[in-house]
């Protein structure tokens, strides 16, 4: 889990400019996802949103298949990415829970479709400065397939 800098989400620059593991951190993750489960539409993955509780900050979406997931890390096992973000998250902020929600493909890449899920609010791959899906597939073609 990065925390960018203050003022890094409200500048387009400044966000493009992060790097690949903090763009995808921070703001992107549900574009990666996507590219993920776009590329690998038949290895049985979803996207899952870890929701923190109210009052709590710290979303992330990863593409999940039993005890695999991929995200900005790359490839994790799904319990200990868990365990990590919510040890990571309670350093941040002390009570952090989330709850696990899926999510059907096309609303990760709109933000018309997110906005009906309560807390979500996601930004489409043309909201960033410059498109972010040629970004995540070229970040996932770093991997091999699962």
């Amino acid at each position: 889990m990065y925390r960018a800098p203050p003022g890094t989400k409200s500048d387009p620059e400044k966000r493009w400019a992060l790097t690949e593991r903090v763009f995808f951190a921070c703001g992107a993750c549900h574009i990666l996802a996507y590219a993920f489960l776009e590329t690998y539409h038949d290895a049985g993955f979803g996207a899952v949103w870890i929701k923190p509780a109210n009052g709590f900050t710290g979303n992330h979406i990863v593409a999940v298949r039993d005890d695999q997931a991929f995200d900005y890390h790359g490839y994790s096992n799904w319990p200990a990415l868990l365990a990590h973000t919510t040890a990571k998250a309670n350093r941040w902020w002390p009570g952090w829970t989330a709850t696990l929600v899926p999510l059907p493909s096309n609303v990760l890449i709109s933000e018309p479709l997110s906005r009906t899920y309560d807390g979500l609010w996601l930004r489409e791959p043309g909201q960033f400065m410059h498109d972010a899906l040629p970004r995540a597939h070229a970040f996932l073609a770093r991997f091999p397939p699962p």
